[in-house]
């Protein structure tokens, strides 16, 4: 258990270097890695804005990454860590890559649908399930993202 609450830990750290990767480009701060046999595969950090594109999602681009370098679009046995309880287009996309683990840091009282306001992983109709583990390195995670929106709210 002591294992895999550091290990947990450990690859969280490397999703929060990529929200703060994110925020020094003025995006919102979110950072996702995505591991297979204690091997980072795919990580992604947040960019709908520069590059345009409303899906450019950390979790989405950790997922694409993952595909690329497995050469397959099913993703079967990974765990993504990811800084912020994914958004519905999201989940969605890892039900459909078959992530096994899900590991988040910050609920998203707002748009999170892994807990906050739906449990949508969880839908008997879905023909996968994904395990979930959330609120690791939370207030960590929470900060980053606290401080960039108070940043943002200053300079307007």
């Amino acid at each position: 258990m002591l294992l895999s609450i550091k290990r947990d830990n450990y690859w969280m750290e490397k999703a929060l270097q990529l929200a703060t990767n994110a925020a020094a480009a003025q995006e919102v701060p979110v950072g996702a890695v995505l591991v297979l046999d204690d091997q980072v595969i795919g990580e992604g950090s947040n960019c709908p804005i520069s590059s345009q594109d409303p899906t450019a999602h950390a979790e989405i681009l950790a997922l694409r990454s993952a595909a690329k370098y497995l050469a397959n679009y099913r993703l079967l046995n990974s765990t993504l860590y990811v800084t912020l309880e994914p958004c519905l287009m999201c989940a969605g996309a890892i039900i459909h890559a078959r992530i096994h683990r899900l590991v988040y840091g910050a609920a998203d009282s707002k748009t999170g649908v892994v807990t906050t306001q739906l449990q949508i992983l969880n839908h008997t109709f879905l023909n996968h399930r994904v395990n979930i583990t959330q609120g690791v390195l939370a207030d960590r995670c929470g900060h980053v993202l606290s401080e960039f929106f108070k940043k943002k709210r200053s300079k307007n």
